[in-house]
């Protein structure tokens, strides 16, 4: 049995990627210690009584909730219980998995407490990038993990251009002028990923990658990012060296190895639940460049490389205009003109930034001045 120092902390484990990390964990034999959700009580249960974490946090639990929870298990809620779980808490590394902005403060909490940050918490990245000492952080985006294995023991020096995988979304066979028009229905039928909600939106117009991008410019130190559609997600991330060859890194299309790499890293070999791609049942891989007629927003992406603090309000943006689109009050292509706008009225306002505090106020300036 691992001792509590070996435990670990999974936050948002009812999401796609937390219950990816607690099947990775059990498989691999690493103990849980703590574990957070959002509304998801009943899953939550279930993953209380199969890996019997110590400390469990709920924002408002219900009374039956409180109920069946075992005895033994401390219950923290509230505001601020996250923060105050993580404190309580005696593991080395915490897994993010928490989805939108919500994710910050338990990334900053985490972090200032000297602990390592498996993140896959793109918006922490994406808003306070400069903020955040990455020497602390494993990346678990599958996109991330490539480059960071295929840099080990390379220079960003040696560098020419950094490249992310796209699937191309949900949208990708259909023409420019039908994809603005798209039920939310026909939206989340992704062809390769089973994801979130709001990161399945953003995969059909192409936000996640302009997230994943500003990402990448924080973790590796660089502005030379670009990305290419690969429709079998089999091809992850992609390195040019200066020398002009080209490295990729090929894994199956979901979380389980950065996963396993970051929970046991020298376990994570043994992982046999880890499909291994069959190279003579791949498809041919092709690469196509990101069409900016279905894609408008991958037209951002030089502007935030060159003003990364616009981060805050793309994600603001993105995050108000995901809502509406799911609550049906704004068509699917009205999110490109919300993020347009609201980086083209903020644009300024960014380049003040210097504290946590600034973060906040402009997040919800942005928010606000959003009518939908």
């Amino acid at each position: 049995m691992s001792s509590l120092s070996e435990a670990v902390v999974i936050l948002g484990s009812t999401g796609s990627i937390g219950t990816q990390a607690l099947e990775v964990a059990q498989l691999l034999g690493v103990r849980l210690e703590a574990l957070s959700a959002g509304r998801n009580e009943e899953l939550l249960l279930q993953q209380i009584h199969a890996h019997k974490p110590q400390k469990v946090f709920l924002p408002q639990p219900s009374r039956a909730f409180v109920q069946a929870l075992p005895k033994e298990v401390v219950l923290f809620q509230g505001t601020h219980g996250l923060e105050e779980m993580l404190g309580a808490c005696c593991s080395h590394l915490v897994l993010n998995a928490l989805s939108g902005f919500a994710g910050l403060q338990p990334t900053l909490s985490t972090l200032q407490q000297g602990k390592t940050l498996a993140l896959a918490n793109k918006e922490s990245l994406v808003v306070a990038g400069w903020l955040l000492p990455t020497q602390n952080m494993i990346p678990i985006d599958s996109e991330h993990f490539g480059l960071w294995s295929l840099l080990k023991q390379r220079s960003i020096s040696e560098v020419q251009t950094l490249y992310l995988g796209a699937s191309g979304g949900a949208l990708r066979d259909l023409d420019p002028e039908q994809i603005p028009h798209q039920s939310l229905e026909k939206v989340l039928k992704h062809p390769n990923w089973s994801m979130g909600m709001h990161i399945t939106i953003n995969a059909a117009n192409m936000l996640n990658k302009l997230f994943e991008v500003l990402e990448t410019r924080w973790l590796f130190g660089i502005s030379a990012i670009d990305a290419y559609i690969e429709r079998t997600s089999s091809v992850h991330a992609l390195v040019r060296f200066k020398d002009q060859s080209l490295h990729a890194q090929l894994a199956t299309p979901d979380m389980k190895l950065p996963i396993a790499h970051a929970l046991a890293p020298k376990l994570a070999p043994k992982l046999a639940s880890i499909a291994p791609l069959d190279l003579c049942a791949l498809p041919p891989l092709r690469f196509e460049p990101i069409d900016t007629r279905k894609y408008p927003l991958w037209a951002l992406k030089d502007t935030l490389l060159q003003n990364p603090k616009l981060g805050v309000v793309l994600n603001a943006s993105a995050e108000a205009a995901c809502q509406a689109f799911i609550e049906g009050k704004i068509a699917f292509g009205q999110i490109v003109q919300v993020v347009e706008q609201s980086l083209a009225r903020f644009e300024s306002a960014c380049r003040g930034l210097s504290h946590l505090e600034d973060i906040y106020h402009l997040d919800a300036q942005v928010r606000a001045s959003i009518a939908v």
